[in-house]
């Protein structure tokens, strides 16, 4: 399945309402919470990598983030371009950190 695959069937599921950007952001990011609540327990409570539960919450932040690109007029495919772009122009060489420090493109 690709990007825009994704975005069509996604769509599918999508509640129409006045308030969508709103409870898609808010969704977003409870569910990056839930993510981190993962990697949290399995740093400082001893708990293993659960990837299933993982999966199935990015998953959901992938939902989302579908959603607030469709209602921006977005496609993911787009957005993925651009973050890949900007990512070649902050590090062209990879990461490194002197090329985080000085950050080519802090001023765009």
């Amino acid at each position: 399945m690709n990007f825009q695959e994704y975005q069509e069937l996604s769509a599918r599921t999508a509640n129409d309402h006045d308030y969508k950007l709103a409870n898609y952001g808010l969704g977003i990011a409870g569910e990056a919470g839930e993510v981190a609540d993962l990697i949290k327990k399995a740093i400082f409570h001893g708990h293993s990598i659960k990837t299933a539960e993982v999966k199935k919450e990015l998953g959901d932040v992938l939902w989302y983030l579908s959603q607030i690109a469709s209602t921006a007029g977005l496609s993911l495919e787009e957005i993925a371009i651009t973050n890949i772009e900007k990512l070649k122009k902050r590090f062209p060489n990879g990461f490194s950190v002197e090329d985080s420090i000085k950050r080519v493109d802090a001023n765009e």
